[in-house]
């Protein structure tokens, strides 16, 4: 059996490699265990645009886990990152097309880092390899891996949502980009709708149909025990007394457009109008830790979310309770896993998602004599096997509200009730089982 080699934009900082924190890092933690693996990307570091300046590979090794890191150029980090897999694939993925800022020259700056990766990667490749890379941020790396001469299995993932071709053309070369896909023998997306519109978009530029679903997972033995040990940290303890026995509502989500914050900030807002018996007896706590602070779009966000949360608390707030505590920066997820056991609700309700794990990790965190209510988008990719959770359009702000009310007037049988049909998809699909199956696929097309 050859290593395993992952591919992504960026690689686990140092100091995260013994105790992963990042989403890929901790779906990716059980199944590096097993043999020797290869973890190969940008190293979050960028260096000025100097004469001569060749991207050294730094190689680094933890355990059984070699990590080979590349600097990005000031240029490339803008052009490659910022402006064209941020400024316009994040967005066309999530079906916002209007919010694209395309200029030819940040695809071109795409395409070379992608030919760069490419290149600094096939030194280090061992016979017997198998080569997983992820996400939109490298949808071309396996065609430039292949022009190079790799013929080991190549298999991608893709984390996010992707769109129908009817939005997808919008983006320009983008026929080219789906012809480049089939330089992979395995494609991974996270739900059916995912894997139809890929499709779709394969068999409108006459290439192969390739994506199948391997939804993503978390470890839930893991999240649960620390969400059940976590309750006597003392800042859990803070937070605990902080309520005064009050019912607590949580959210927790990148800030971000897809997450449609402004629109649960409205559903919150209608509540609190249509409900004024939960008025100064209710807790929410929205955690939305700034991202990609400096795009223009992303500032108007934060911008937006200030006003709002500003406006409901001076409108329903009184000396001794405010309607939104409001945080714009990170909690560890140490402390997350308990403030969710500890939580009655949780809001969990994008525009548009890959999976969003936060909705697992709720349920999985949960007492189970005593469980809280999640309320779900339908649009998160985590829906469809999440049916007992109260669904909600987050487009629709009172049906956000009555969600809330009948949430936190449930009486314990039902909550009881919806829990135990959440539990077994929670324990079901894990990050193990994903793992484990997209390398199977892998593995049985180097067979075939």
């Amino acid at each position: 059996m050859g290593r395993l080699v992952v591919v992504s934009n960026r690689v686990p900082a140092p100091r995260d490699r013994l105790q992963p924190a990042g989403g890929l890092a901790v779906a990716l933690r059980s199944a590096l265990k097993e043999g020797s693996c290869l973890w190969f990307g940008w190293s979050g570091q960028q260096v000025s645009e100097k004469v001569g300046h060749d991207h050294a590979v730094n190689v680094d090794t933890v355990e059984n886990i070699t990590y080979a890191t590349i600097d990005l150029t000031h240029a490339e980090y803008d052009g490659f990152y910022q402006k064209y897999s941020n400024g316009i694939l994040w967005p066309l993925c999530h079906y916002r097309a209007g919010l694209m800022d395309y200029e030819r020259k940040d695809q071109i700056i795409y395409q070379n880092v992608n030919e760069m990766f490419a290149r600094k990667l096939l030194p280090l490749l061992q016979p017997g390899d198998q080569i997983w890379i992820h996400d939109y941020h490298l949808f071309p790396l396996g065609q430039a891996l292949r022009d190079l001469g790799v013929a080991a299995p190549i298999g991608f993932f893709l984390h996010i949502p992707f769109p129908p071709w009817s939005l997808m053309r919008a983006l320009p070369e983008a026929h080219s980009l789906l012809r480049s896909m089939q330089a992979y023998d395995v494609i991974g997306v996270q739900t059916e709708d995912d894997a139809r519109n890929m499709n779709d978009g394969f068999s409108m530029v006459g290439a192969t149909a390739k994506a199948e679903v391997f939804p993503i997972g978390i470890d839930p033995d893991s999240f649960a025990k620390q969400a059940a040990d976590g309750l006597a940290n003392l800042e859990v303890q803070r937070l605990k007394e902080s309520l005064r026995g009050k019912p607590f509502i949580i959210g927790v989500d990148r800030l971000d457009y897809s997450k449609g914050l402004p629109e649960r900030f409205r559903g919150y807002e209608v509540f609190l109008e249509r409900y004024p018996e939960h008025r100064g007896k209710v807790v929410y706590l929205q955690v939305a830790p700034v991202s990609r602070g400096n795009v223009p779009e992303y500032r108007a966000l934060r911008q937006e979310l200030d006003a709002a949360a500003g406006r409901i608390n001076g409108t329903y707030g009184e000396f001794d309770w405010t309607p939104i505590r409001y945080l714009t920066h990170s909690v560890p997820r140490t402390l997350l896993a308990s403030f969710y056991r500890l939580a009655d609700v949780a809001l969990v309700t994008p525009l548009r998602d890959g999976m969003n794990l936060v909705a697992k990790e709720y349920v999985a965190a949960q007492d189970k004599a005593d469980p809280g209510v999640l309320i779900l988008s339908r649009f998160a990719g985590a829906a469809p096997d999440m049916e007992a959770a109260l669904m909600v359009n987050p487009h629709d702000a009172d049906e956000i509200a009555d969600a809330l009310h009948k949430a936190l007037t449930m009486p314990n049988g039902e909550r009881q009730a919806r829990w135990d049909h959440l539990e077994p998809d929670v324990w079901r699909v894990t990050a193990l089982t994903w793992a484990r199956d997209f390398i199977q696929a892998l593995g049985k097309a180097r067979s075939a």
